[in-house]
């Protein structure tokens, strides 16, 4: 037997609930247009994660570098 109770959500973007399924490719947003302008806050960064700004310049390779400095003890 399956759970045919349905899982909406607010779209992140304009809160339009949204139906939750696989068969909806634009999930959690209600569209592509939505989709898009939520992407492009993030690439203008207008949209932003909080955290540690002491990190925010290191690239991965910058971190593998110190952990082999300090595993040589230098």
């Amino acid at each position: 037997m399956t759970d045919t109770k349905a899982l909406y959500v607010d779209c992140p973007n304009c809160s339009t609930k949204t139906l939750w399924t696989k068969d909806n490719p634009t999930r959690p947003f209600c569209s592509q247009r939505c989709r898009d302008i939520d992407f492009c806050g993030w690439a203008n960064e207008e949209r932003v994660m909080e955290g540690q700004s002491d990190y925010d310049d290191l690239l991965s390779e910058d971190l593998q570098q110190g952990k082999d400095r300090l595993s040589r003890g230098v």
